[in-house]
């Protein structure tokens, strides 16, 4: 294995010169990490590029180097990122100019990606095992298995077949040949091979893969630099930092016309806390990000990156125990359309296992085209939700391959084309995402209410960034009656209302007649609450009302029967290969349930082995106007205190004995379903 050199260049001086440093540092390393880069890319092209992009990353980020590694191996990291990026969409070229070594790149490129950077790091970059697989984020007895996997692998894609020597000294090939294998075990291997002829061959092959690695920057022509190669890299750069300096000189002229302004703000902002308000409505054009970022709350980032004409910004990103919500752009820069992201259907978080919680679910945020932002025709900013972070601080590897394309069907800018297949746009957008978890404030509740007769208590009101959470219990312990689920309007804290998130509320966890909810609301961006008024929407109700009907198979129907004070009817009975039965009540007026709960048996009450249920039903709002839940023109959030009325049932029954007909006996009415409409509000002190 090639030793890693001491740097002649301290990293202090390359911290207090800067660029200059760190291009002299790279001309002084090019040729192993110009070896390293064509083992990715295929040209020179690509590779000024590479370097390029390597010491402008350097650069940016070398604050945050700390020497728990060596600096080459801090910079290694650095330019592994590089070439994974630019050679992602690229099949491997490089044998094609390398004839020498043609079948070993071919076999290179056939390799597991973490196989092929363990060998490359270790052997072509001569980098120690212990720092390779800190530098790869695994353990060091994983990189030992990725080493010897990987020569297993390049040996069988260059023709040599399996190894075929003893399977329980494979694990000692590697130390034995770089001389890290302790004195009594290395004497018993040295013991074994010596009589064994298959581990013989499998070392000499597997020593030679090692060798052909180690040895190929020396062995290649190819893997020379070319003379002209850091010049235009260092070209490059000179051009960047001229145009830095151009734009450095604008704004500094800007400044100086602002500087007299600014000044003044900033005495009165700091001793009044408004210039971080002012700032942002100034220079935020998201009026629900700027809220954010006013109370301190994240960071903007303008993360940027482009695929097929279609550029992603990521504005900024919060997170608290609740959620990680991300502030998003999506610009098409080549034709008038609009894209959204959403999570798990193109978009997805790389290290999600390393950095989040997955006990609980995302948050659905629909496409919202009534903001003042959303009204370019080739521009949409939106939100996306992720899961909540597991620790403090963490960088969120966001990956996304496909957006969904807003089709509008009306001069209405909020209208979708419905009924149609959804279509895309593909690509492949990548961003490392700084966030840091913020705080929550909780405040334990002890408050009781009734809604419908039934104990609701309040539990706990947290109010955290991104959303305020009520948790509260309903105790269903009323015989016949209970509250299936109970929906919030809006909350008051310290006199300002929030509404409550439709898509906000869960079901937490039970204990007898006891269950426990959550519902969300907008943020509140209160310190410390006061007062809280809680605003009921409404609640969906089981009635408990049995009633019993005799089926007879052979009767003429329809048949009809009284129920909760309106008249039910028995459309079919029909007896076959399934039993077919209909039930229908098409009077919605002043009618007390929405839908039953009921059962059909056969003789002694005994059940069918399978009933299938299929219903129709129209929403009724609060005037008594009814709408078809077919209609694909019908907003549903735009009706007044919508219940939906169930108005027809078809039921189909199957025999417990194959070849037989399901003989329905009776009819089992169990109670029904009702939504009750509530003016109820409670008001919680927290003083």
């Amino acid at each position: 294995m090639i030793p890693v050199k001491i740097d002649p260049m301290s990293i202090t001086t390359i911290s207090e010169k800067g660029m200059e440093s760190i291009v002299d540092w790279f001309d002084q390393h090019k040729q192993s990490f110009y070896t390293l880069g064509r083992s990715y890319l295929s040209n020179q092209q690509q590779m000024e590029e590479l370097f390029f992009r390597s010491i402008i990353k350097v650069q940016k980020e070398l604050p945050r180097f700390k020497s728990e590694t060596s600096f080459e191996t801090w910079v290694t990291s650095k330019f592994i990122d590089n070439c994974r990026e630019l050679s992602e969409d690229r099949s491997l070229q490089a044998s094609e100019e390398s004839e020498q070594h043609k079948d070993l790149f071919k076999a290179l490129d056939h390799l597991q990606a973490d196989e092929k950077e363990a060998l490359l790091l270790t052997y072509l970059k001569g980098i120690s095992q212990e720092d390779t697989a800190h530098l790869l984020h695994i353990s060091l007895e994983k990189m030992k298995a990725l080493l010897f996997s990987g020569i297993q692998s390049l040996r069988k894609e260059l023709g040599s077949g399996p190894f075929n020597g003893c399977k329980e000294f494979h694990k000692d090939y590697i130390d034995y040949l770089e001389r890290a294998l302790d004195r009594s075990k290395r004497i018993d291997f040295e013991i074994h091979i010596y009589h064994c002829q298959d581990c013989q061959e499998d070392l000499a092959t597997f020593q030679d893969v090692m060798l052909t690695m180690i040895n190929l920057t020396e062995t290649m022509e190819d893997f020379q630099v070319p003379p002209d190669f850091m010049e235009n890299v260092k070209v490059r750069l000179a051009e960047k930092e001229k145009h830095r300096q151009q734009k450095k000189q604008k704004r500094k002229r800007m400044g100086i016309v602002f500087t007299s302004v600014i000044a003044l703000l900033l005495g009165i902002g700091y001793f009044t806390g408004t210039f971080t308000n002012l700032y942002y409505t100034w220079t935020e054009d998201n009026q629900e990000l700027r809220a954010f970022l006013q109370q301190g709350l994240g960071e903007r980032l303008n993360l940027e990156a482009e695929s097929g004409g279609i550029k992603i910004r990521i504005k900024s990103a919060i997170a608290d125990e609740f959620q990680t919500l991300v502030f998003y752009e999506i610009e098409d820069t080549a034709a008038d359309n609009q894209y959204v992201m959403d999570y798990h259907d193109g978009v997805s978080v790389k290290n999600e296992y390393e950095i989040m919680r997955r006990e609980t679910f995302t948050k659905y945020y629909p496409p919202d085209l009534n903001l003042d932002v959303n009204n370019k025709a080739n521009v949409y900013q939106g939100k996306l939700g992720l899961l909540p972070l597991s620790t403090d601080n963490g960088t969120i590897k966001l990956k996304v391959t496909r957006l969904q394309k807003l089709i509008h069907n009306s001069p209405d800018r909020n209208a979708f084309r419905a009924g149609t297949e959804m279509e895309y746009e593909f690509g492949d957008w990548n961003f490392e995402i700084p966030v840091s978890k913020q705080p929550s404030i909780e405040y334990a509740l002890d408050e009781e209410t009734e809604i419908e007769g039934i104990k609701v208590r309040f539990d706990k009101l947290t109010i955290a960034p991104t959303a305020t959470i009520l948790k509260y219990m309903i105790n269903n312990d009323q015989p016949g009656k209970r509250i299936e689920f109970l929906t919030l309007k809006n909350l008051t804290v310290n006199n300002k209302k929030v509404k409550a998130d439709t898509y906000g509320s869960s079901f937490m966890d039970h204990n007898m007649d006891q269950f426990t909810y959550q519902t969300s609301f907008d943020p509140l961006f209160e310190k410390k609450a006061k007062e809280v008024n809680v605003q009921f929407k409404f609640a969906h109700l089981t009635i408990e009302d049995p009633k019993t009907i005799e089926l007879d198979a052979s009767g003429e129907y329809p048949q009809s029967f009284e129920y909760a004070g309106t008249t039910i009817s028995i459309d079919k009975v029909e007896v076959g290969q399934p039993t077919i039965v209909v039930i229908s009540n098409y009077e919605t007026e002043n009618r007390a349930y929405e839908s039953l709960n009921f059962n059909i048996v056969g003789e002694n009450g005994s059940e069918f082995s399978s009933t299938e249920m299929s219903s129709d039903g129209v929403f009724v709002d609060k005037n008594g106007n009814k709408y078809d839940m077919n209609d694909i023109h019908v907003a549903y959030e735009e009706i007044e205190q919508p219940r939906y009325f169930s108005t027809v049932q078809n039921i189909q029954l199957q025999s417990d004995n194959a070849g037989e007909n399901a003989i329905p006996k009776w009819l089992l009415i169990y109670g029904y379903n009702t939504t009750e409409y509530l003016d109820d509000a409670v008001k919680i002190s927290l003083e």
